[in-house]
């Protein structure tokens, strides 16, 4: 007898597989062809069959959910990457999993993940099955007495001001010296760089809105040297992308993430430096620098759009460099 429960369940198990082996796939394009091809067939489930699951159903209203609530779509991608291999693994109705079925799968997912991993596993599935229990799908939380692995704290890594100096040495092109300054100077994510346009730019101000993390908006800023580098940089390149920072080459589409990535690796390894360059550290630099400089932490967690003051105070941590110039501001 055909039951259309039955077929939209292998319908969304079919969507789900794919999913997990072709993550950027069209879900709402794929689901239509799928739909196409069982349209003449009744599916129902055989007497033998295993208890279904019914994460994968219940996954794709969360996330056209949390679409509604704002999140980018690079976190909905992975939070969907993440509760799909959850799915898989632990084949029950959700009413029925309890908290030593999110021990046993965390336990065995996250053997070789480090703290800071298995918390961010931690975090999406605290986030679902809350999401669960407020829609009342499950009858209580299995989530709740789960807590975040201990982190060691470690000082942000951050590059002094020789270091930041022979990278500015080692850069030969114009685009380089823009990009490198522009890190530097701002304390902007690889995210936001990346999709920075030439018009959002207050030249006067020196200044720019960025969208971070969560879609939320914020204004960053840049010094004089960097709004010098960036008109030099911006007279000499070729095509009319809007992007701040392009290709050398034909058709000048936008810079990606990695291509960025690849251009400081590209400076580091003509500067002669071991260590390992990339954007983030950029970041630190700009951090721990403006931490010595005597900015504001409230200032700063602003200007770095952290949540909470406590990620922004990582980066005040007492090490040499911070007592030495602390001492110097009294001496």
């Amino acid at each position: 007898m055909y039951s259309a429960s039955s077929k939209d369940e292998v319908v969304i198990k079919i969507i789900g597989k794919l999913s997990l082996e072709f993550p950027n796939m069209d879900q709402i394009k794929a689901r239509g062809i799928v739909e196409e091809v069982l349209y003449k067939y009744d599916i129902a489930p055989t007497e033998t069959a295993l208890v279904a699951s019914d994460v994968e159903e219940k996954l794709q209203i969360y996330l056209a959910t949390k679409r509604l609530d704002g999140l980018s779509e690079k976190t909905l991608k992975n939070y969907n990457y993440q509760l799909l291999i959850f799915a898989t693994r632990l084949r029950k109705p959700l009413a029925s999993i309890t908290t030593m079925d999110l021990r046993m799968y965390l336990a065995n997912r996250c053997e070789k993940l480090k703290p800071s991993s298995v918390n961010g596993q931690i975090t999406i599935l605290k986030s679902f099955f809350s999401w669960l229990f407020q829609e009342e799908y499950i009858p209580k939380n299995p989530m709740l007495k789960i807590k975040n692995t201990k982190e060691p704290k470690r000082l942000r890594d951050a590059l002094n001001g020789e270091e930041t100096e022979i990278l500015r040495q080692a850069c030969k092109t114009k685009r380089e010296k823009a990009l490198l300054e522009f890190l530097v100077s701002s304390g902007a994510r690889l995210s936001e760089l990346v999709n920075i346009d030439i018009s959002a730019i207050d030249w006067h101000e020196k200044s720019l809105r960025v969208i971070g993390k969560g879609n939320k908006e914020r204004k960053i800023y840049f010094n004089v040297k960097t709004k010098i580098l960036l008109q030099n940089y911006l007279k000499e390149r070729k095509g009319d992308n809007p992007a701040l920072f392009t290709a050398s080459k034909y058709p000048f589409a936008r810079m990606g993430g990695r291509s960025i990535q690849r251009e400081l690796k590209k400076i580091a390894t003509r500067a002669g430096f071991e260590k390992s360059i990339f954007p983030h550290l950029m970041r630190h630099t700009f951090a721990t620098h403006s931490i010595n400089a005597g900015m504001d932490i409230t200032v700063l967690q602003h200007i770095m759009g952290h949540e909470t003051p406590q990620t922004t105070l990582i980066y005040a941590a007492l090490n040499d460099e911070n007592i030495k110039h602390a001492y110097k501001r009294i001496s």
